[in-house]
């Protein structure tokens, strides 16, 4: 029987590793190019590039927001691909569908510092990232299915994944639905899940986030 290249294709898991790497890397240092360094017109003094380091506030907590948010995501993927045996062409193309929206987080994040007040931006910010949490859901759903996990993998950590995924994207849609009564409200909580994440605290219902 003829070998199909669809059996041979995207089976590298380090290859995707890197690429993922490549993606996430060029993604933060999009971020940071929108801080830029202000010019100040007319008489310059301490106040006034005080006032113009000011205006610079929605840029800087969107980048921090942003760059917790892509950490997180590498951080997830990451420990996916660590367990598995090998990828395959329809899980590499998952992957790829995550990669998408990971290049999307500059936008977003753009969009967001622009119109910070607006909850049309805080909501297509939080799309971004209902996008990243279904995709990387979605491939290791995929993952479980192929049987394409370690054997030796921790009993467990199917439900752990799946959990960390749901629990998170709720909390996400909670800070989301905050847009309503304030943006910087919205955002605040959004920023206190990640740092949640970032710092996993070892209080035990923290933890079980």
């Amino acid at each position: 029987m003829a070998l199909s290249y669809n059996e041979i294709a995207g089976r590298s898991v380090e290859r995707l590793g890197s690429l993922s790497d490549g993606v996430f890397a060029f993604a933060m240092t999009l971020l940071v190019l929108d801080l830029r360094v202000p010019v100040l017109e007319g008489f310059q003094s301490e106040g006034a590039l005080q006032h113009a380091l000011a205006g610079l506030a929605p840029n800087l907590l969107t980048y921090l927001l942003s760059f917790m948010t892509l950490g997180i995501f590498w951080v997830g993927q990451h420990t996916q691909l660590s367990k598995l045996k090998h990828s395959e062409r329809s899980l590499t193309w998952i992957h790829l569908a995550f990669l998408l929206t990971v290049t999307m987080v500059p936008f977003s994040t753009k969009l967001l510092a622009a119109f910070i007040t607006y909850r049309t931006a805080v909501l297509i910010y939080w799309l971004n990232i209902v996008a990243l949490g279904a995709t990387v859901y979605w491939s290791w759903s995929y993952a479980l299915k192929a049987n394409l996990v370690k054997e030796e993998a921790p009993a467990g950590l199917a439900e752990a994944v799946r959990r960390r995924i749901f629990v998170a994207q709720a909390l996400y849609a909670v800070g989301a639905s905050l847009c309503f009564i304030s943006t910087y409200l919205s955002i605040g909580f959004m920023i206190l899940v990640q740092l949640n994440y970032v710092i996993a605290p070892r209080f035990w219902v923290l933890r079980r986030l």
